[in-house]
């Protein structure tokens, strides 16, 4: 069986978001939120709150908890582990984490 390459697509520039934020994209019409921690950290997870269904992840506060680095969801406040897309409160509630890599100071995401 084989594997079928990751489909990159371009979100873009590194310094349209800056340190400790993030942004929407709509990638492969899913709502996407990219965030960008310090210089060179690039995390991407679904945006929409699996809660409330409204897309809001993007809006939320950066941080860590414990080894975490997370996103505080703006509404109930939940946190989203940026890795891997895991609820700390609530697995149940976990969304999708994508691959991110930067080309030529482009944020490119392909969905995981």
């Amino acid at each position: 069986m084989s594997i079928a390459p990751l489909q990159w697509n371009a979100v873009c520039a590194v310094d349209d978001i800056l340190p400790d934020t993030g942004v929407c994209a709509l990638v492969e019409n899913r709502h996407v939120a990219v965030f960008r921690i310090g210089e060179t950290q690039f995390y991407a997870i679904d945006n929409v709150d699996p809660k409330s269904g409204a897309s809001v992840l993007s809006r939320g506060l950066v941080g860590n908890l414990g080894k975490h680095i997370v996103v505080a969801s703006p509404l109930y406040k939940n946190h989203f582990d940026l890795a891997t897309g895991e609820c700390l409160e609530a697995p149940e509630h976990s969304v999708r984490a994508h691959t991110v890599r930067i080309e030529d100071r482009r944020v490119l995401v392909a969905l995981g």
